[in-house]
């Protein structure tokens, strides 16, 4: 936190006693709700994520939870967590380490506390600090009796106690009032740090409609949370984080890269002309893709959930033959699963977009982490020459654009094209300046109606070739004198017929290898503005935010340090060989074992520095400052 300047003000904008507080302006914040994953941490954080963009912050966030619907409780591996990063100013990640910690009980707090740094604010819930909850979370004594905690602000607050009495005149039971004290830790933030609370109350009020008690309920413990920091000695001061002022104007909303996935294949539908066909089976963290899609069937979005990956890929792809935009949607274990069809759009040579958002594996592996494994199997996984694109978006809001120019790729190619978004970006959230409709790209596609047969029979050859992109025509069935032939066995060149000569194999196999190598991309454009750096770091898909936030440290210490970020990683870039060519060294953390610089090597015979992590986590601004620095005084000596 930075400290900018310092008022004496009181706040009393909320009933209770008002008491003169001392507020300290702050440039930016990191807090992080921890709990059991019944506690509701992501529920709160998300709520104080939306006071702080309808505030007008620029912010960052990271839910992290566990893959057990309901882990046991009280135990370590049970804690889940929500951490958001809020500024005035763009920032690119959602924070190494909280400067606030609210920790709801002992695992809570064991979990978490390595991240606090010293003299960081810890906000407990004492009345979950029983001799039963300690030991399940290996305490052999209470750590806050001792010192253990002495480097650290430390708050005792009674959470469930003042929550149970301010809700004490509902009638409600003693378990549902429980769990609101949630809100009360929400309230106790939003009081600290003057977050407006009218968005929180409408929310509550929408969520539990149905229940109107249990909407009451949330609010007046929200509000006690609230009058606690108002009138309790405990917190003197108070915080200030102003609104963003360097971000572009325009309206903005917050947004999940899941969500912006959705809106972008909405507007490719809407942009194209087609209607969309989603063939989705539930996995996590792809899911919330699919519940987005289903609200949107006013715009001609017709979604599908299909009883196995399989069936879902299929039903996608009969949707592409028809003349729709099909999609689908995955993680890596479904992305396995529907290789086989994804070998048959390939040779079928129809659109389709597939979207993987990557998770730890292998196997069902770890299901709410995050990695960047899949890339290999993106480009290889599957039998024989079939050459896909492949696209990953930098950021939860970068979602829609890369989701527009998948489709783009998928319609003008005639190709399936895979899209890897992974688990930090799918649940992650950021501001998205919201784009005018009329300025997105022109996706219209011309389907083939007439016959067009070179051999002047009147007949019509399913696999002619565009001139400039390679492209099949894509007739929709049905069109009179348009009736051909598809399937997985191999085409001959022109007619589309089934064939097994050998030549024509080799030719339809470069040919199709041809297509994806002649795609328009955009040139690498790199980061570099001293014009003076010896080290270029490269990075692909959620890498995006800790390399950003690396390279502005380094670049604030004096050291120069080049930046490329790549959405297109088949094809890669056409000057991406001279651009690489042109540092010294080039630096390439993933959070997988070296897959891109596997073929960065391959490609272009670059001696590429590999630095990966494969822990379930992103990685950390500081972390990769280290590794940077090491490599530019290393290019030095």
């Amino acid at each position: 936190m930075t400290d900018l300047t310092v008022d004496s003000t009181s706040t009393g904008s909320a009933p209770g006693r008002a008491r003169a507080t001392r507020t300290e302006r702050l440039d930016r914040v990191v807090i992080r709700f921890a709990g059991d994953s019944g506690d509701g941490m992501q529920l709160a954080g998300d709520r104080f994520t939306s006071a702080a963009a309808a505030f007008g912050n620029d912010l960052a966030t990271l839910p992290n939870f566990p893959a057990e619907i309901r882990a046991p409780q009280g135990t370590i591996p049970g804690v889940s967590s929500f951490q958001v990063h809020f500024a005035d100013y763009d920032i690119l990640t959602a924070g190494d380490r909280p400067d606030v910690l609210v920790a709801m009980n002992p695992a809570a707090l064991k979990a978490n506390l390595a991240d606090l740094p010293p003299g960081g604010t810890l906000i407990v819930n004492t009345d979950e600090f029983t001799t039963r909850n300690l030991a399940r979370a290996g305490y052999p004594s209470n750590p806050l009796d001792d010192d253990a905690l002495s480097s650290l602000q430390v708050h005792q607050v009674a959470m469930a106690t003042l929550t149970l009495g301010a809700l004490s005149a509902t009638g409600l039971g003693k378990k549902d009032a429980d769990r609101a004290k949630n809100m009360f830790a929400l309230g106790l933030l939003s009081w600290m740090y003057h977050r407006p609370t009218q968005g929180t109350e409408r929310f509550l009020r929408k969520k539990f409609a149905r229940k109107p008690d249990i909407a009451e309920a949330n609010i007046l413990a929200f509000r006690a949370g609230w009058n606690y920091g108002e009138t309790t000695e405990s917190f003197a001061v108070t915080f200030e984080v102003a609104p963003a002022t360097t971000l572009p104007p325009g309206e903005y909303r917050q947004i999940t890269g899941n969500t912006a996935l959705a809106y972008g294949i909405v507007a490719a539908g809407v942009r194209s002309g087609l209607p969309v066909v989603l063939g989705s089976y539930p996995i996590t963290p792809a899911s919330d893709i699919l519940h987005e899609l289903s609200r949107h069937k006013n715009f001609g979005v017709t979604t599908l959930q299909a009883e196995d990956e399989i069936a879902a890929v299929g039903a996608a792809l009969g949707a592409a033959f028809g003349g729709a935009l099909g999609v689908t949607t995955t993680s890596g274990p479904g992305l396995a699963l529907k290789s086989e069809t994804i070998g048959l759009a390939v040779m079928t040579e129809l659109p389709l977009l597939v979207i993987d958002v990557q998770r730890g594996g292998p196997s069902t592996g770890l299901p709410t982490k995050t990695e960047q494994a899949d890339l290999l199997q993106a480009m290889f996984g599957r039998n024989g020459e079939s050459p896909v694109p492949v696209l990953a978006p930098a950021t939860p809001a970068d979602c829609f654009d890369t989701a527009l120019d998948a489709a783009r790729i998928a319609l003008a190619y005639r190709t399936p094209v895979l899209l890897l978004s992974d688990g930090h970006i799918a649940n992650g959230s950021e501001p998205w300046l919201v784009p005018d409709a009329a300025q997105l790209p022109d996706l219209t596609v011309e389907f083939t109606t007439e016959p067009n047969a070179p051999d002047g029979s009147g007949g019509f050859w399913g696999y002619l070739r565009d001139p400039e992109t390679l492209a099949r025509p894509w007739a929709v069935p049905g069109t009179p004198g348009l009736e051909h032939r598809i399937g997985g066995l191999e085409k001959a060149d022109g007619t589309g017929d089934i064939s097994y000569d050998s030549d024509n194999h080799d030719r339809m196999v470069r040919l199709r290898q041809a297509k994806i190598d002649g795609i328009l991309v955009p040139d690498a454009r790199v980061d570099d503005p001293s014009q003076a750096a010896d080290v270029l770091v490269v990075g692909w898909g959620s890498s995006y935010g800790p390399i950003g936030a690396a390279v502005r440290r380094v670049r604030s210490a004096g050291r120069a340090v080049a930046h490329l970020h790549l959405r297109h990683l088949n094809p890669f870039p056409a000057n991406l060989g001279e651009v690489l060519a042109h540092y010294e060294r080039v630096v390439v953390p993933e959070l997988n074992l070296g897959q891109l610089a596997m073929l960065l090597r391959a490609r272009y015979l670059t001696d590429v520095v590999s630095y990966t992590k494969v822990a379930g986590l992103p990685f950390g601004a500081e972390e990769l400052q280290g590794v940077l620095t090491d490599v530019i005084e290393g290019a030095r000596t």
